[in-house]
């Protein structure tokens, strides 16, 4: 396996300026070796919109990759969307990791992107293997039902001739569609126990679908603290794994020492997932120095794969 180890960046609270946190994390990222820089798509969030931003980043970078965890696709124009990526992908010279999801669970900003829950699962299954062909084929004539085209030409194409689609998600239809429908899996909220029986629901599903997921593409959010968490910060963590309906876990989900992540990030790869996606849990005071620290830490992993 080969891995790779990525950072997900996070806002500063309280609506403050983030131009530079942002380009400092940038540009540590791509100093230090690190795999990949990450952006949240969270429309009612303090996060940056994470194909706007990952093209800043794309202009002030040559090598890290450049992912999206995740992009939510209803409520977005599959046709606008992949001329989005095939630009980001274009411009940064083949460096754009979309993966995609249905988005947190929150009502007022699912209300606001305008489709109903109904409609979500039915948006997502259309547009995934439409934005497929969309940038693999030269010509696409798409029936609907909600996206018909007839004779659809995309320019520019993505610079390869196949770009992955990644899903997130951790419910048994979500692992089920990533089977028959994704290139990959990232997961998050998850332990590594939890993430390894769902790691086999993908591939098994992907066998009923008569597929196979490339076993270097289970990928992990991970996030973790120096320092030891109080009891409210932990509180976050366990609030979201409840609204995923994960139960309790929380203990072993977010490693509090420098010592217990490197323990984390080989316990992942012992279950096969190879792609780390790091997300402190609180933003840093300073991005170059956090970076600095976990760089010791993680990356030995990355240059030993």
């Amino acid at each position: 396996m080969k891995i790779r180890v990525g950072f997900s960046y996070l806002p500063p609270a309280g609506g403050a300026a983030q131009a530079g946190p942002f380009y400092e994390m940038v540009d540590a990222l791509e100093g230090l070796d690190f795999d990949s820089l990450w952006l949240s798509d969270r429309v009612g969030g303090e996060g940056l919109d994470p194909h706007l931003g990952l093209a800043a980043a794309a202009a002030r970078t040559q090598r890290i990759k450049l992912g999206t965890s995740v992009t939510v696709l209803p409520g977005r124009n599959p046709y606008r969307l992949a001329k989005e990526l095939a630009t980001l992908d274009q411009l940064s010279r083949g460096r754009a990791l979309p993966v995609f999801g249905l988005g947190r669970f929150d009502p007022a900003e699912r209300e606001a992107l305008g489709v109903p829950l109904g409609e979500r699962v039915p948006w997502l299954e259309e547009g995934l293997p439409l934005l497929r062909r969309l940038w693999s084929e030269p010509e696409v004539t798409h029936p609907g039902p909600r996206f018909p085209a007839t004779g659809f030409r995309l320019r520019p194409r993505p610079t390869r001739a196949r770009l992955d689609i990644w899903l997130g998600g951790a419910s048994v239809p979500e692992l089920e569609r990533c089977g028959r429908l994704a290139d990959g899996w990232l997961a998050s909220f998850l332990t590594p126990d939890e993430a390894a029986a769902r790691k086999a629901l993908v591939e098994s599903a992907a066998a009923a679908a008569g597929r196979e997921v490339d076993p270097d593409h289970f990928g992990v959010i991970v996030p973790y603290s120096l320092r030891r968490l109080t009891p409210a910060e932990l509180e976050q963590y366990e609030a979201r794994r409840v609204e995923l309906r994960l139960g309790p876990g929380v203990a072993d989900l977010v490693p509090q020492s420098a010592e217990r992540l490197r323990a984390q990030l080989e316990d992942f790869t012992g279950c096969g997932f190879s792609k780390f996606v790091l997300r402190p849990a609180s933003p840093p005071a300073s991005w170059a120095a956090e970076l600095g620290e976990v760089a010791a830490i993680a990356l030995p992993l990355q240059s030993a794969a």
